[in-house]
């Protein structure tokens, strides 16, 4: 009955269409015009093929066309598709589609860096690679620059001394 409870409520959990986070977004009374980028958002998830776990980081990045989104919204809508048998590209490509449905732009980005266990632990057994997938749309898709400003910021040390 635990392990049953664990794959409904946890490590599934994102199947379940009324645990899909809500994504208040506000006005942007501000006028930020420039990419607000979420990095290093843990990833744990389970490959559809093996059911093994598969652990990462995702770094999502925007540009606001109007609507901000709380930040902590970011992290709540990996985690909900994360929750649920899973291939790395859908992963990304859901992250993205949720994040511009929210916002109402184009102007999203995703990036995911990942260890799959069955990569890792069967099979090849390598232990050191980990698998890469990116999404862009709108202005990521269409500016080499705009891309690479946002690896840039994704590839930032943060550090708290406190």
């Amino acid at each position: 009955k635990r392990v049953a409870k664990m794959f409904v409520k946890e490590i599934f959990g994102g199947l379940l269409p009324e645990r899909k986070p809500g994504m208040s977004t506000f006005e942007n009374k501000y006028n930020y015009n420039q990419m607000l980028v979420e990095k290093d958002i843990v990833v744990y998830s389970t490959c559809e093929h093996h059911f093994l776990p598969i652990v990462g980081r995702a770094h999502v990045g925007y540009i606001s066309k109007g609507k901000v989104i709380g930040l902590s919204k970011m992290n709540r809508i990996v985690e909900y598709y994360a929750k649920r048998p899973q291939v790395q590209e859908r992963l990304t490509m859901q992250i993205v589609k949720a994040m511009q449905d929210a916002l109402g732009t184009d102007d999203v980005a995703c990036i995911i860096d990942a260890k799959h266990l069955c990569v890792n632990s069967r099979g090849i057994k390598d232990i050191e690679s980990s698998t890469v997938t990116a999404e862009y749309g709108g202005a990521f898709k269409d500016n080499e620059q705009l891309r690479k400003e946002f690896i840039a910021y994704i590839g930032m040390k943060t550090t708290f001394n406190v």
